[in-house]
Order: structure tokens, then C-alpha cells, then sequence
């Protein structure tokens, strides 16, 4: 016992002992926290613990913000935007009651009530040594995104975690809460182009931020943690995992029951994926010749001049620009799910038809000229570029494209991944046929519809308005118009099969005598213009053209707005000039338009992030044929689609496999007033077509990359079987959709007409015979 009391006796002894030391430790500590801790903020505001940011930094922080393209009936198509900068603006009225109370209750629950550092969590968070998390603000995160940068290792993340707190107070001062919400939201990258929350709800969800449910906006802010791990794209079940955990948050703090958890917890993600990659997503050759014209429209109109003198301009990368376009986006998705459907069609068709093509995809060429071919493409492409720039030799160049490498390949089932050799890669591209289609209002001249071609990310190159192709029979219908305007011939006046022979000399003919034939082979007897237009008959167009020269008609085409080269040959009669598809649609526009030209456009105005106006478009219209003329154009092009080449858009299904297999959709059994003409050029290289209704002109190419790439016979190379189908496939969609509005009704038929448009009943014998002395 007396042990005992011995020890206890000592153990009091030195307690008693130390508890001075222990106050004077304490006091000690405390006075030097109280001097240090005030100065260490101090020398972190003077900047001595690192770069901080100055008043004027805080009260405009950098924050680069994308251009909106949007769409006509208010769809945001795309954005314009510097790499990793895939931001829109957004104000806190935007954002749904459950985001910002999924935010709260997940990242700092005692927002509302601290000034930028949350004391509590911090006291916690040195406590536990950062194993309960690291107590920083919302606001404190939003300091670091604006002005500090990822998190720092050692020593440094110390200061950093000084610096965060200063500059947290200082955005506390100089913003609300709900600012401070948003800028945060607006700032973080949700990964995948989605820059801000805005973007992400688009990307991920392919939703407006007011149409988020309570499940997709826990999904988003759990990104928050990291947009990586728990990305729903990629990491599905992380996803899935976080955002129950967002949901139990928002639980414990009442802004959910527990029955209300429990059921959202349940359900799977629903993505929507739309990437905005310029490459990726809905109208993407269209939004780049957006791009361009902006761009344009920007360098020719400054804003001012700075304090330098130097002329200041928008930048279409960092201020926001709300561009919006003429195209519906509706519109838009029908075109490209036609171009779709038929194109993938006919490729299986062209596929299967190569197999017995010796020097595939080319036809009528030798082996020799198919290597030179493929010898042009590696000297022009990418690969050779960066390789070249590597300092690699030619022939290590050479050698390369003959090695087997693994690489990811374009089809239409979906992109496949294999092995072979680059130059296997071209030639394995070369045998895709392509496409370009345009579709406007001729009345407005607003251009609802643009699909460049089949792919923009394997296939660069826009078949609407970056090149020309040979028009082949579509440019018929300016011929004729010509004739009609000139001449005053009417649909039922009579023009005799007969060859012609235009000698050298006259209208541009060189070399030797033109003397043009008919597909058919058919020279006899006469027919109205109306049928010649229908059937396409090359002897009624070339007499036609010598009694009205081609440079008259060359005039016509210029001023419905056809600036590419033709030349004042007889020939062109038959179609042998290249002309852009989007020249092409606007001229044509103007017959349904009575006559009048309108220039196509694709911006209707332009308005800065504050909604001030900074452009509007004032289209460009020109009065080019009388009313009349116009509208006996039209109906000579409405035979086309009655009897003529474009009579599959009526007919019934056919037992025959071009219809079954080719034909895309067939049959169409449209009713309505359509004017249209097929082309066809030589060798089948290129098929068009092009349709209008009272309020809606499309034209639609096809083709191959080269004039050696076709179908070896006219029945699947022709305009009607290659680009006809996809003509119908749209207009059957924009049909569909009766909120489009899109015409069934007839041509507007000038009053007073002079001519008489019943060939059945008019009497032409007189004109026949004059007619037969040429």
C-alpha cells in the first residue's frame, strides 16, 4: 500500500510541476498565432506568397466565353470556342432550384452563412489532419479556378491553401452569393469540350439547363469531385456511385425526403450524348462556313480603336457572340438522317458492284494512272506533312505507307478499328461516294438545311459551297427559261427531235462541228417543251440554245446568281460546266420567287453576350425574269416529275431490284405541285437532283471524290437513282412534321397568264411547220 501511494504521490508532484510550462506553452502559441497568422495573410495579400490577383483581375475575372450558333427556331447548334474554352454565359436565374441545392448540401453546406472560409470545416479539417476532407468554400474553389490553378505538392499547398482563403474574402466582398454560384458553375471543366455548366448539360444531357431533372443535375455536380472519375461517358457505374452520394446530401439536408432519395437513387443515367467538337455533332459543315463568315464579317467591321490608335475588333473565340443563323434545326436533323439512310444504301450497292472492278474504286482508267492517283494523295497528305517535318527522308515517307498500322476507319456501321497500310487507308477512302445537299426559302432566301457530306470528321471537304461539280442536265432549266423569257415560247410550243449540227465557229464551238444525241437514240417527229424538259432531250436543248446563244444564257445565270466560271460554248446546253450546289439552289429559288433572285444567306443577325445588336442581315434580291416566265419554268420542270425522269416520286413500288435495294425508301407516292430536274453527267460521275415546292428549293449532288469514281451503268449512276432518293427521304420528314409548315400547294400562278398551259387543247400547227424549216 504505501508503494502504492508513493507513485501517486510523485505523479501529482509533476503535473503540478509542468502546469505552469504548459500555460506559458499555451500563450506562447497562442501569441504567436495571433501575430502570425495576420501576417501570413499579410504577406499573402502583398503578393510575397505568390501571384495574387489585382482589383481589377476580381472585379472582371478572365473568363473566355464561346460563340453561340443557334439555330432558327432557337436550338443551339454549336459553339465557336479556343480549345478547352467551351463556354456559354449563364445567369443564376438559368440553373433549376435542385442544382443549386445538390451543390450546397455536396460542397459547402454553410455557403450562405460564412465570408468565404468556413470555420468550422476548417477547424475540422486540421483537426483530423484533412482525413474528413479539405473544408474548402465553394468560394475558396472557385478563387483557385480563377486564380491559382491546380493543386500544389509540399510546402506550397500550404501557401496555396493561405492564398485561396485571402482571395475568397476578397471575392466575398466584391460579389453576391448567387454571382459567386454561377461564376463557379460557369468555370469548372466538365470535361469532353464541356467548359461550365451550361455547355454540360447540352453535352451530357442534350438539355437547357431549366429542363434538367433532380437525378441529371446530382450527376453534373457530382463531376464536381472530378469530371474524370466520375464522368457518366466513360465511368458509368463511378457515376452512378457519386451521384447517390449527391442525392443522400441532399437528403440529410432536407432538400429531398429519404422516399424521394431512394427512388432517384434507383434509376439509371439517361445520357444524351452531343459532343461540340467542330467535327462532331449536328450541322458541322455548316458551322463552319458559319465560322467563316463571321470571322469575315468581324475583320471588316471594328469596333473602335484603343489607346494605341490600333482598330479594335469582336473576338469570336473569347466574347460571347450569340450568332443566329437561318438554318431549323429540325430541318437540319431530317437532311442528315436522309443523307443517312440513302447514302449508306447506295455505298452496299457500289460496294458489291467493285467486286469485279479490277482497278476499284476508279473506273475507265489503267492500273498505271490508279497508282498515280494514290501517288497524288500520299504526296498531299497529312501524314507525309508531319513526317516531313520530322525531318524524315522520302523514302522512309514511302516505306511508311506500306506498313501495316493500327488505325481507326470510317463506315457506316460505326468507326472500326484495325490494321493496314496507309496506303491501303486512301484507297480504302477513295471508294466512298459523297454527297452535298442545301435547302432554302425562296422567298426569304434563308437556307433551312446544309449537309457538306457524309462525315465531317473523315471527310473535310463541302460539297454545298467549297467546290464545283459538273451539273450535267439540271442546268437544262435555265436554257429553257431563257428561251421562254426571250422568245416567249410557252410549255405546249413544239421543237422537233431531229439532230443538230452547230458548226465551228458558232457560239464558241472549236475543233470541229457539235452535233449532240439523244440517250434514247430517238430522233423523230417533234414535242412540246414541256415534254423535251421531262424526258431530257439533249436535240430540243441544243436548238434551243442556237437560237438564243449562250451568252444570253450565260447573262440569265448571272443574275440569278451563278458566279462560277462557264464558258460561251454551245455545249453548255447539256450541263458540261461546274457549278456550286449552293449557286445552284439560289438560282432555282428565283422561279418559285416569281422571278426574283434572292441572294441565299445563312446569319440573320448577331447580338454580344449582353443581347445588344451588332448585325442584321438585309438579304439582296434582284428582279431577273418577268413572272410569267417564271412560272412557265416552273411548270415545265413540274413534267419532270410527272412523266419525266423525277416520276418515281409518284409512282407505286416496282418488283424490280433497282427500287427494292437502291432506290432509298421508294415508294414516295407525293400528290403535290413539285418542279424538279434530274442531271446525269458523263460516265454516271455525277448524279443531281434538284426539287422545289411553293416554299422550299433543295438541291441534292452525288458523286464520287474523283470523275473516275461511279457506277459503271447510267440505271444506278443517275441523278435519279443517286441523288433523288435523297430529295424524297427529307421532304417525306419535313412533311411529317406539320409545325414546318412546308408548302402542298400550288405554284402562285400570275394573273392574266398569256399562255395557255393545256397542250391538249392548243393549237401549235401553225408554228410546227415553221418550226420543221430549221
Amino acid at each position: 500500500m504505501e508503494k502504492s501511494h508513493s507513485k501517486i504521490t510523485t505523479s501529482k508532484k509533476i503535473s503540478f510541476s509542468d502546469k505552469r510550462r504548459y500555460i506559458k506553452y499555451f500563450w506562447v502559441s497562442f501569441i504567436v498565432a495571433v501575430i502570425t497568422v495576420p501576417f501570413l495573410f499579410l504577406l499573402a495579400s502583398w503578393g510575397v506568397l505568390g501571384e495574387m490577383p489585382t482589383f481589377e483581375d476580381l472585379e472582371n475575372p478572365r473568363n473566355d466565353l464561346a460563340s453561340q450558333i443557334i439555330s432558327s427556331d432557337g436550338v443551339q447548334l454549336g459553339t465557336i470556342f479556343k480549345p478547352n474554352e467551351n463556354r456559354t454565359p449563364i445567369k443564376y436565374d438559368d440553373l433549376p432550384k435542385h442544382l443549386v441545392d445538390a451543390l450546397i448540401a455536396t460542397e459547402d453546406v454553410r455557403f450562405y452563412g460564412h465570408s468565404g472560409v468556413d470555420p468550422r470545416g476548417t477547424f475540422r479539417a486540421f483537426a483530423s489532419l484533412g482525413s474528413k476532407g479539405g473544408a474548402s468554400t465553394i468560394t475558396q474553389q472557385l478563387a483557385r479556378l480563377l486564380f491559382i490553378g491546380l493543386r500544389s505538392k509540399k510546402l506550397d499547398k500550404y501557401t496555396q491553401k493561405i492564398r485561396e482563403w485571402v482571395i475568397a474574402a476578397r471575392l466575398e466582398r466584391q460579389y453576391t452569393k448567387n454571382e459567386i454560384i454561377v461564376m463557379y458553375l460557369n468555370k469548372y471543366d466538365f470535361a469532353r469540350q464541356a467548359i461550365g455548366i451550361g455547355s454540360a448539360s447540352r453535352i451530357y444531357f442534350n438539355k437547357e439547363l431549366k429542363n434538367l431533372k433532380i437525378e441529371e443535375s446530382a450527376v453534373l455536380i457530382g463531376m464536381l469531385k472530378s469530371a474524370t472519375i466520375y464522368n457518366p461517358k466513360t465511368r458509368l457505374e463511378n457515376a452512378i456511385d457519386r451521384r447517390n452520394i449527391v442525392l443522400s446530401q441532399m437528403a440529410k439536408y432536407g432538400y429531398l425526403t429519404n422516399k424521394e432519395k431512394d427512388s432517384l437513387q434507383q434509376l439509371s443515367i439517361e445520357l444524351d450524348y452531343r459532343p461540340e467538337g467542330y467535327a462532331e455533332g449536328t450541322a458541322t459543315y455548316f458551322r463552319r462556313e458559319v465560322k467563316q463568315f463571321v470571322e469575315d464579317w468581324i475583320k471588316h467591321n471594328p469596333i473602335g480603336e484603343n489607346e494605341n490608335g490600333e482598330l479594335e475588333y469582336h473576338n469570336i473565340y473569347e466574347d460571347g457572340l450569340k450568332i443566329y443563323v437561318t438554318v431549323n434545326s429540325r430541318m437540319q436533323k431530317y437532311a442528315e438522317l436522309a443523307v443517312k439512310e440513302h447514302m449508306t444504301n447506295l455505298q452496299k450497292e457500289f460496294d458489291k458492284q467493285e467486286k469485279t472492278n479490277n482497278t476499284t474504286p476508279f473506273r475507265g482508267i489503267s492500273n498505271e494512272q490508279k497508282d498515280k492517283i494514290v501517288n497524288k494523295a500520299i504526296r498531299n497528305s497529312a501524314r507525309r506533312k508531319i513526317m516531313k517535318d520530322n525531318g524524315k527522308s522520302e523514302d522512309e515517307i514511302l516505306t511508311s505507307f506500306n506498313i501495316p498500322t493500327k488505325m481507326s476507319i470510317f463506315s457506316w456501321e460505326g468507326v472500326i478499328d484495325t490494321i493496314m497500310t496507309p496506303r491501303d487507308s486512301i484507297l480504302y477512302y477513295k471508294r466512298f461516294l459523297h454527297t452535298g445537299l442545301m435547302s432554302m426559302n425562296p422567298q426569304t432566301g434563308e437556307v433551312k438545311a446544309w449537309v457538306g457530306g457524309i462525315n465531317n470528321k473523315y471527310f473535310k471537304y463541302d460539297h454545298v459551297n467549297q467546290g464545283t461539280r459538273q451539273v450535267g442536265s439540271t442546268f437544262k432549266p435555265f436554257v429553257y427559261a431563257t428561251a421562254v423569257d426571250q422568245l416567249k415560247y410557252s410549255p405546249c410550243y413544239k421543237i422537233p427531235r431531229a439532230k443538230i449540227t452547230i458548226p465551228v465557229g458558232k457560239h464558241g464551238v472549236s475543233g470541229q462541228d457539235w452535233t449532240p444525241t439523244n440517250t434514247d437514240g430517238n430522233y423523230i417527229g417533234s414535242v412540246t417543251l414541256k415534254n423535251g424538259l421531262a424526258k431530257s432531250i439533249n436535240t430540243v436543248s441544243a436548238r434551243l440554245m442556237d437560237r438564243i446563244g449562250p451568252e444570253t444564257v450565260i447573262n440569265l445565270t448571272r443574275k440569278l446568281g451563278i458566279q462560277s466560271e462557264i464558258n460561251a460554248v454551245a455545249s453548255i446546253a447539256l450541263g458540261t460546266e461546274n457549278i456550286k450546289l449552293s449557286e445552284m439552289v439560289g438560282a432555282y429559288s428565283a422561279f418559285a420567287n416569281e422571278g426574283i433572285y434572292i441572294k441565299p444567306f445563312i446569319v440573320s443577325h448577331i447580338k454580344d453576350k449582353n443581347g445588344t445588336l451588332l448585325y442584321d442581315n438585309f438579304p439582296e434580291r434582284k428582279d431577273v425574269i418577268s413572272k410569267e416566265s417564271a412560272y412557265i419554268t416552273l411548270n415545265l420542270m413540274e413534267g419532270v416529275t410527272e412523266t419525266g425522269s423525277g416520276r418515281s416520286l409518284r409512282t407505286d413500288a416496282s418488283n424490280q431490284y433497282l427500287y427494292k435495294n437502291v432506290i432509298t425508301g421508294h415508294p414516295y407516292k407525293f400528290d403535290n405541285p413539285i418542279a424538279g430536274k434530274t442531271g446525269t453527267t458523263q460516265n454516271n460521275s455525277d448524279g443531281w437532283f434538284m426539287g422545289i415546292v411553293p416554299n422550299l428549293c433543295t438541291g441534292v449532288w452525288v458523286g464520287g471524290d474523283s470523275r473516275s469514281i461511279h457506277f459503271e451503268s447510267i440505271t444506278y449512276g443517275s441523278g435519279a437513282s443517286m441523288a433523288l432518293p435523297i430529295w424524297a427521304l427529307y421532304m417525306k420528314k419535313c412533311y411529317q412534321d406539320r409545325s414546318l409548315q412546308v408548302s402542298k400547294s400550288e405554284f402562285v400562278k400570275p394573273v392574266n397568264l398569256s399562255v395557255q398551259l393545256d397542250c391538249e387543247i392548243y393549237e401549235t400547227r401553225d408554228k410546227v411547220q415553221d418550226e420543221f424549216q430549221f
